[in-house]
């Protein structure tokens, strides 16, 4: 009979007992994507497991989607497919700049967002400020594909609070992302995505045609207003010009968003985006091209509907917590 087991290192995280399919013993990872809905990954191995100065953090081995990150018991990224994730988080942002050469990234302790951000040429600095130093060396030990990244010298990883390090930096920065966790009850990420934090840190630490961009959540049908159009909302009370874009990302189960903002504005131009594609990157996009980036930025009627209607801001006396939908591994017994 199918056992789950709660452990006490995170919130609720279980992870189904040894079970026999076909002959073969499986693990079975469990992640909550509401209160009423859950899905489970068949996993080969826990590569690790434990509770870190900030959160709860657990890498696993799994059959389908290979070595998946999870952090406070919701899944971060996964092996096979984060590509969608960071290519989408970090080359639109670059391609529209004119000539990006530095680059601030927001958390992004597992180096993929580094690694997008140095594949292009003109880049010459990229600060990852990251607040949990375990978390950096369990992703530099484990993911293989970013280590070339972390050895790259135009790569600076600094271990403090993003917005501490920001506000005493006395740089500033073609393109700023946010490579956050999403906001929880009680999280260590939920500050940076409040209207104080982008109009009083992002803003001044932009040079004049910066580019913010920053991950916004769940954007389906169904979980778009979780925190998708609040943070879209948010970001329209302190920039002139900002784009809502979209992307079905498998291993989240549902469709994730981004928001790109400036107070320049953007030239969506497929021809020019697709030279500076060919001029500008080391090596071949997995995902994007210039007119299927384009495209990522026309919404359905429903969420488009949302965005424009949305009047939620995010402040210190508003926040917002998305549901807290992860199961981590529990040993097994």
């Amino acid at each position: 009979m199918e056992q789950t087991i709660e452990k006490e290192i995170v919130h609720s995280n279980v992870i189904s007992e040894n079970c026999e399919e076909n002959g073969e013993n499986i693990q079975w990872f469990e992640e909550s994507l509401q209160a009423d809905l859950k899905w489970s990954l068949a996993i080969n191995s826990v590569l690790y497991k434990g509770t870190t100065k900030f959160q709860d953090v657990a890498l696993l081995d799994t059959k389908h989607f290979g070595k998946v990150l999870v952090i406070d018991g919701k899944m971060q990224s996964a092996e096979n497919d984060e590509f969608i994730y960071h290519e989408s988080l970090i080359h639109p942002a670059l391609l529209l700049h004119d000539n990006p050469k530095t680059v601030f990234i927001m958390g992004g302790g597992e180096g993929s967002a580094a690694r997008e951000a140095l594949k292009h040429y003109s880049i010459e600095k990229v600060v990852m400020s990251d607040i949990d130093q375990e978390v950096v060396n369990i992703c530099r030990k484990h993911l293989t594909a970013n280590q070339e990244a972390f050895a790259d010298s135009r790569l600076y990883v600094i271990i403090n609070d993003t917005k501490v390090e920001l506000e005493k930096s006395e740089w500033k920065y073609d393109v700023i992302v946010g490579d956050l966790s999403d906001p929880r009850e009680g999280g260590p990420c939920n500050h940076l995505y409040f209207k104080s934090f982008y109009e009083c840190v992002i803003k001044p630490k932009l040079n004049y045609n910066g580019i913010f961009v920053t991950q916004a959540g769940f954007a389906g049908i169904l979980s778009h207003k979780g925190l998708f159009s609040s943070i879209y909302n948010t970001t329209k009370q302190v920039f002139k010009y900002v784009i809502a874009y979209t992307a079905h990302v498998p291993s989240f189960a549902d469709t994730r968003g981004w928001v790109l903002a400036s107070d320049q504005p953007f030239k969506l131009d497929a021809e020019v985006l697709e030279s500076r594609i060919k001029e500008r990157i080391n090596g071949e996009l997995q995902y994007l091209d210039a007119a299927f980036m384009l495209s990522r930025t026309v919404m359905n009627k429903t969420v488009d509907t949302s965005l424009q209607n949305e009047t939620n801001i995010l402040t210190e006396e508003n926040e917002k917590f998305l549901f807290e939908h992860g199961l981590l591994a529990a040993d097994s017994v």
